[in-house]
């Protein structure tokens, strides 16, 4: 735990670790083997011979150390230059009649063993993938976050999980935009394969919907939902981990609107004739909800701590906060009671992030804290995605392809978390953090890829892939050990 040797005592609190690591050629002999035997475990659920080759062929693809992973260029390095190869595996991922549902619930398992702790913390977000043309399903001009701007993409709504033992990734939806469900559509529609039936929902809707799944299934530990203000501002998604017996810690807008006392409300008596109100409503002069940002300019200095979140490259990141119990509103009306968490950093222009929670008033506001730093993980595992296994470099245009290629991506991140926690208390997996690099990803030093197709294999002894950050979402200190307790 690092202490700042001037300036406020801060706080001890559970860290962050974001260590970097590279796999010398010894860890990864035998990795195909090790990628057969967790390919295994999904195998039975593929319905064709075809299907279950594809889809394993597709994994060790999204592995290479290539400059795209899309379809033909996989195919290319892993088999060379055949075209029927190559003609096979795209309808394999855009038409293949597998179920992912069915492979997402095995992979939430394996999840739950690799990961999975009672305190777990799933973690929602969106993701944006850019689109040239007018065709692939879902597309539209939308804002995207892959560029900073409403853009022509594809919006999908995702799911992270972080627990001590590290992060990846869980589940996905497509969002179809409203103008998809208009007239003008209907032939993309129908060119795409979207399901008939499928309405319109809304991102929240999408995430909600994904958690009540995660609670049904019940193969994967976790007691928190986090998610960002897109997400925080909608009451309903709120209510509905609320009804699932899930705390939620969710960042949302300035402009959110609590009583710090819970105001009187009442069904007004009946006048005349006419239906006799049923609704209940505030009584008169009852005091008016305040914004949280105004309410967090009211707190006097005492309430405000100093906590370090998390371990950041250059050091502790910290900020000051302040809680307090609030009745958030629904509809004009006083709702369920929930804590509000206010976040600030020490700038001497602040910015101030605000959460509400429906966690337990007896819950430490240290485990709080500790929460509202656990963004990052589901961030970081897109970039991962990303950045290292092809998940924006989908080409298919299809409903079932789009979901396809997304499941197979979420295999492949937690293959390399397995991996990587397997491996990392090897001397050989924490190099150093520059140590070679080869289309933005790390060789150990002294490994030359090799010549000609399947150049950079993560299978291949000769180049092994590097996973950019290990799969640690937060280390357990002894102080963790008592956060049970009251601050």
């Amino acid at each position: 735990m690092y202490t700042p040797k001037r300036g406020p005592k801060v706080r001890a609190h559970p860290v962050v670790a974001m260590p970097t690591g590279n796999l010398a050629p010894r860890d990864v002999e035998g990795l195909l083997a090790e990628l057969d035997a967790y390919h295994a475990h999904f195998s039975p659920l593929f319905y064709r011979t075809e299907q279950r080759y594809g889809a394993k062929q597709y994994l060790q693809g999204q592995l290479l150390d290539i400059p795209r992973t899309s379809s033909e260029p996989m195919v290319i390095a892993l088999a060379g230059p055949k075209p029927a190869a190559v003609r096979a595996m795209q309808p394999c991922i855009s038409e293949g009649a597998w179920d992912d549902a069915a492979i997402l619930t095995q992979h939430h398992h394996l999840v739950d063993e690799t990961l999975g702790t009672e305190d777990g913390v799933v973690i929602v977000d969106g993701s944006g993938f850019p689109k040239q043309g007018q065709y692939s399903v879902g597309v539209a001009r939308q804002y995207c976050g892959a560029v900073g701007k409403v853009a022509n993409c594809q919006q999908g709504v995702l799911l992270g999980y972080a627990s001590a033992a590290g992060y990846t990734l869980l589940d996905r939806r497509l969002y179809l935009p409203e103008r998809w469900f208009t007239p003008a559509y209907q032939e993309r529609w129908h060119a795409c394969g979207i399901p008939e039936g499928t309405g319109f929902q809304t991102e929240p809707r999408l995430a909600a919907e994904m958690v009540g799944q995660l609670v049904t299934r019940g193969t994967l530990r976790f007691r928190w939902v986090t998610c960002d203000e897109k997400y925080g501002r909608a009451t309903a998604f709120l209510d509905a981990v609320d009804g699932l017996e899930r705390w939620y810690l969710a960042e949302v807008p300035h402009d959110t609107r609590v009583w710090v006392q819970r105001p009187a409300t009442a069904v007004p008596p009946a006048k005349g004739r006419g239906r006799r109100p049923t609704r209940r409503r505030l009584v008169p002069g009852a005091l008016e909800p305040l914004r949280v940002e105004a309410l967090a300019q009211e707190l006097p200095r005492r309430a405000w701590r100093r906590r370090t979140i998390q371990e950041g490259a250059k050091g502790p990141i910290v900020a000051e906060f302040a809680c307090l119990r609030a009745v958030a509103v629904r509809e004009g009306l006083p709702g369920p009671a929930v804590w509000v968490v206010f976040r600030r950093t020490l700038d001497p222009t602040p910015e101030l992030k605000v959460y509400v929670s429906n966690a337990p008033t007896h819950l430490s506001k240290r485990v709080l804290v500790r929460i509202s730093g656990l963004r990052w993980p589901v961030e970081t595992a897109l970039e991962e995605c990303k950045g290292e296994l092809g998940m924006d470099h989908d080409e298919t245009r299809s409903w079932r392809g789009w979901h396809h290629h997304l499941t197979l991506t979420l295999l492949a991140h937690h293959f390399l978390v397995r991996l990587r926690l397997r491996l990392k208390k090897k001397p050989s997996v924490d190099g150093a953090p520059g140590a070679g690099t080869a289309h933005g990803r790390a060789t150990p030093a002294g490994v030359r890829p090799p010549d000609g197709p399947g150049r950079g294999a993560v299978l291949s002894t000769a180049q092994p892939h590097r996973l950019s950050r290990p799969s640690q979402a937060y280390a357990q200190t002894p102080a963790s050990a008592a956060e049970g307790a009251a601050a």
